[in-house]
């Protein structure tokens, strides 16, 4: 009674493939006694491999409290991250769209960087995921330590560069912009700059516990970061009346305290992945190689598509004040919307990775079609709440009445594209990435993003006459280009090929 009652249990949780697949249901069933059992577990997803004549077990790499474990705090984490910019955003239009506007147009230079940094950080991650899931402990604490001298040193190149080259990039990126703008803009990014190396290393080191599935002492740190960023501005903007020197300025004390806590902690060999070994230093470049061959991908990809979303912003720039202030509204709108879905795809990097490490290849399928399924609904709800409750937080704003129905006619066609097109279009490959398929996503990024992105959005908004408005819609073509691809390279299979870390 117990094997029939199993192999009815492994029929309807795998829905009857397996049945079908092995046919010699009583060689199965003779190797199936231990799992009768699992029909007090329905919820709970089970595997098995073959394994020569013998057939296993597979338990799942991540349970779903432990995938609740990871995903709560990280969502936690970016919708706090989130906060920051919202509320730089917010306290500074209290004292004009001219600093407004200027905050905005380093900020698109800001997220080019650090999303360079993150990318970087995000393979490091990837390699050590990878060595988590092959049981490799040695390895995957030296892969820890490289990321994090990697990342340091690029930093610090980045950051004396921008502080060096102020002026002369603005110039070159946006063109000539309002006179109060460009003051505004050159002392944020004097103070942005000075930030790169710590918002790097702490990007890094928050991977690296998001990796081991430690994502509760990341959210802590930046929730720290909030109080100290939030408080900041307060003082500095209000209080002392600077401007955008006080965003600056609190930013860069809130990030200073977040590396030093997070490096900190991680010098403690308490965690399981942690960099107790940095000193002396010791380059391996067979490792390095590895790390870059995943982030610098990642990091082509992330840095193009900042490129092309900082040409997209000089479009903008060229229509006005009021289409910069709308579309720095409209942005600080989206990063609510899809900071919870983007946490979740964070998450995956962290699940993906360990799956592929170990070769549950199925196992892996299952948590990227479950992560992006939750990372939809999560926009669809969030899209709705926003245009819901539009028009109270845009008088927040202190907007002009042409820049509020600018930024009221971005917000909607925002949240209905995110809604249909978002999480297929970057949660989804996460997973891939994981998985050390990064030149394809790569490829597919950089084409979306200049015919769709900036080529049409160019079209539309600027030779077709649409306006700004063109801009976004030349986004929202880029998001299905993405959807279609990474749909197709996901059912296909292609990705479980990839060669992962050895």
């Amino acid at each position: 009674m117990k094997k029939l009652l199993a192999c009815y249990c492994i029929y309807i949780l795998t829905g009857g493939y397996y049945i079908k697949k092995f046919k010699i249901i009583k060689q199965m069933l003779n190797n199936i006694d231990f799992i009768y059992f699992l029909s007090t577990f329905y919820p709970v997803m089970i595997y098995l491999k073959s394994e020569g004549s013998v057939f296993v077990l597979s338990s799942p790499i991540f349970t779903r409290k432990q995938l609740i474990q990871l995903a709560i705090p990280l969502i936690i984490e970016q919708m706090l991250t989130a906060a920051v910019g919202f509320a730089d955003t917010l306290m500074v239009s209290n004292v004009g769209e001219a600093i407004v506007s200027g905050v905005s147009l380093v900020d698109s230079i800001n997220m080019l960087l650090i999303n360079i940094f993150a990318a970087l950080a995000t393979g490091g991650a990837v390699v050590v995921s990878q060595y988590i899931g092959m049981r490799e402990k040695e390895k995957s604490l030296e892969a820890a330590g490289q990321v994090f001298w990697v990342t340091l040193g690029l930093s610090l190149i980045v950051s004396a560069v921008s502080l060096l080259f102020r002026p002369q990039l603005l110039t070159v990126i946006f063109g000539t912009v309002e006179p109060l703008v460009r003051e505004s803009a050159l002392v944020y990014f004097l103070l942005s700059a000075l930030s790169y190396p710590f918002i790097a290393q702490y990007n890094t080191c928050a991977a690296l516990l998001r990796a081991c599935g430690n994502s509760k002492v990341p959210m802590y740190t930046s929730l720290l970061m909030n109080v100290i960023n939030i408080s900041g501005n307060a003082i500095l903007i209000y209080g002392f009346d600077m401007g955008a020197a006080g965003a600056g300025l609190a930013t860069l004390v809130s990030r200073i305290v977040g590396c030093v806590l997070l490096v900190m902690l991680l010098r403690n060999d308490r965690y399981s992945i942690n960099l107790s070994r940095l000193l002396p230093v010791k380059l391996n470049f067979r490792m390095i190689k590895s790390i870059l061959g995943i982030g610098l991908p990642i990091g082509l990809e992330n840095g193009i598509f900042q490129i092309g979303k900082v040409m997209v912003q000089s479009m903008v720039s060229s229509f006005g004040t009021a289409a910069i202030a709308a579309t720095a509204v409209a942005n600080s709108m989206s990063v609510i919307i899809i900071m919870p879905a983007g946490a979740l795809g964070m998450a995956l990097v962290t699940v993906a990775g360990q799956c592929a490490g170990a070769g549950e290849y199925e196992q892996c399928k299952g948590y990227i079609k479950k992560l992006t399924l939750v990372a939809k609904l999560t926009i669809i709800a969030l899209s709705a709440l926003l245009v819901i409750g539009m028009n109270p937080v845009l008088k927040m704003y202190n907007l002009s009445d042409e820049t509020a129905v600018l930024a009221r006619q971005i917000i909607i066609c925002l949240a209905i594209a995110a809604s249909a097109l978002w999480a297929e279009g970057f949660v989804m490959p996460n997973g891939l990435r994981a998985c050390s398929d990064v030149k394809f996503s790569m490829i597919v990024a950089i084409c979306s993003m200049w015919t769709m992105r900036v080529g049409m959005g160019y079209v539309l908004s600027t030779v077709l006459g649409v306006g700004v408005i063109g801009v976004w819609y030349g986004m929202f073509l880029d998001w299905i280009v993405r959807v279609v691809a990474y749909g197709w390279r996901f059912f296909s299979g292609r990705w479980t090929r990839q060669k992962v870390v050895s």
